[in-house]
């Protein structure tokens, strides 16, 4: 019974806190709309938006694993090498003769193994997460290029050809079911339903929250912490794998450093959407808003003609504002 209770009334104590999160998301969302609208020609044509929804997804599939670390108090910071060895893989794999299907099967096991392992390591040297997965991340693109060494492997470019499925899948000009949306955004939307419905109406979405909140009490009501951890990073792991699978269909060709604006933009679009770092407090529809939030933002700033680096400053300078916004709430405030 004090199991079901605990469980049953979680989101039911951050509802408020969440909504606010949201709702300034949201408004980010309008501000940004109206200002590149303004600034930027054909900022608002249909072109301009499927292109940023296209961008969105990507950024929100590879944010997923991101959320679920963070909400157990953890990060992964070997996204952005899973997402670079997973796109030279499949495009290695693919140049070797191997069908695409048990290609792309290979890629995405090696990532689910990748997060299995980072999610066994992080438990056990807690505290410890982002050296161990950032090092995990290294060893692992740094195996795969030199696993992958042959004459089609360029300065961490491979050449070759991609299945026209895999980059109708991901191309701007892709289609779903005759609708002129990319397949990608689809499978996103799918993906983000199912996650948000299962975090809030399942006692398994719960229990990242009861871990996060308070590991003691989660013991208690046999929730196995090491399971969680193991589930967060293995999901992490193979969403990176997926991103980088898509990636391949975007591109065209395989790169090594295709994952790493993915190095920041997780956690900036976990953060931005209220999720604390410190665990227990937020959730993937959060995420969501702060992915397009990322995805709206980098639009107007390319627009306005703003170098990488100048990028990076107001993406600083914007989450800094956002956090010291989202503590003033009691309940995260004290986690701080």
């Amino acid at each position: 019974m004090i199991m079901f209770n605990y469980l049953k009334d979680t989101p039911t104590i951050q509802k408020i806190s969440i909504n606010r999160s949201v709702l300034f998301g949201i408004g980010l969302l309008i501000f940004l709309s109206i200002a590149g609208t303004l600034l930027v020609p054909q900022f608002g044509s249909y072109a301009n938006i499927r292109s940023m929804l296209l961008l969105a997804a990507f950024l929100g599939l590879a944010s997923l694993g991101q959320t679920l670390c963070a909400l157990l108090g953890g990060l992964d910071m070997s996204i952005p090498y899973v997402i670079g060895s997973s796109n030279i893989l499949l495009a290695a794999l693919l140049n070797w003769g191997v069908p695409w299907l048990p290609a792309c099967l290979i890629v995405l096991i090696g990532g689910l193994a990748v997060g299995i392992l980072n999610g066994v390591l992080s438990f056990r040297i807690q505290g410890q997460s982002l050296i161990m997965t950032m090092g995990v991340g290294l060893a692992v693109v740094g195996a795969c290029q030199i696993l992958i060494s042959t004459g089609s492997v360029y300065g961490g470019t491979v050449l070759g050809t991609v299945p026209q499925w895999l980059r109708d899948v991901s191309s701007i000009a892709g289609t779903t079911f005759g609708l002129p949306i990319p397949p990608i955004v689809i499978i996103w939307i799918v993906v983000a339903a199912i996650v948000v419905t299962a975090m809030a109406k399942t006692s398994f979405g719960r229990s990242f929250y009861a871990v996060g909140g308070n590991r003691l009490a989660a013991s208690r009501i046999l929730i196995s912490e090491y399971r969680m951890w193991l589930i967060a990073y293995a999901i992490s792991g193979g969403m990176s794998a997926l991103t980088g699978m898509a990636l391949l269909g975007f591109s065209g060709g395989g790169f090594v450093g295709v994952g790493d604006p993915y190095l920041f933009t997780t956690i900036a679009a976990v953060v931005i959407g209220g999720t604390s770092l410190m665990g227990g407090w937020g959730g993937y529809g959060s995420t969501i808003v702060g992915t397009l939030v990322l995805t709206f933002l980098t639009t107007l700033l390319v627009g306005l003609g703003l170098s990488y680096a100048m990028q990076q400053a107001v993406f600083g300078l914007l989450i800094i504002p956002i956090v010291a916004f989202y503590a003033r709430d009691r309940s995260i405030g004290d986690q701080i």
